[in-house]
């Protein structure tokens, strides 16, 4: 997945979140929605892009854990 911008990146962990147990659901949920208010001030574009890759191996760790990694 290559998100190209913050929202997209959201919305894309919020699906992912989905995928989880219903048991750790929220607990990734909350962690997205935290993760996004506290970046949401950034607009340096080489940060943003540093935070959205970041992101995104995060999540497909997450999936991995839980083996939720089948796209």
């Amino acid at each position: 997945m290559t998100a190209k911008s913050p929202v997209q990146l959201y919305k894309y962990l919020l699906r992912c979140t989905k995928r989880l147990p219903p048991e750790t659901q929220a607990y990734y949920k909350h962690h997205v929605k935290q993760s996004f208010k506290s970046h949401s001030d950034e607009d340096d574009p080489e940060r943003i892009r540093q935070i959205i890759d970041r992101a995104v191996q995060d999540a497909d760790w997450v999936l991995k854990k839980y083996g939720c990694d089948d796209k």
